[in-house]
């Protein structure tokens, strides 16, 4: 049976702790001046870019189809619960 996820914030965020990284040295590895980028992530204000996907997933040593898998449902959960409410209001 496939592992649930919350969502990508919570998981982007066990992910880096179970790898022992801080936000910086995520931060760092990618190429960011600040943490703030990890931290919105892991906040839900924002999603990684698709162009750091496979890198962020070698740095917390899991597959990137997993990171990218967890980044689509996320991406399908948003969506239908934007059209859901766009439908309601169109009424």
């Amino acid at each position: 049976m496939a592992e649930k996820v919350r969502n990508l914030a919570q998981f982007l965020k066990e992910r880096r702790v179970a790898a022992g990284f801080s936000q910086k040295e995520v931060a760092d590895h990618l190429g960011y001046d600040t943490a703030q980028f990890i931290s919105n992530w892991e906040r839900g204000i924002s999603s990684p870019p698709i162009s750091v996907l496979k890198k962020l997933a070698e740095f917390y040593r899991i597959s990137a189809e997993k990171l990218f898998d967890v980044v689509l449902e996320e991406e399908i959960r948003q969506t239908t619960v934007a059209l859901q409410r766009k439908f309601k209001t169109s009424r």
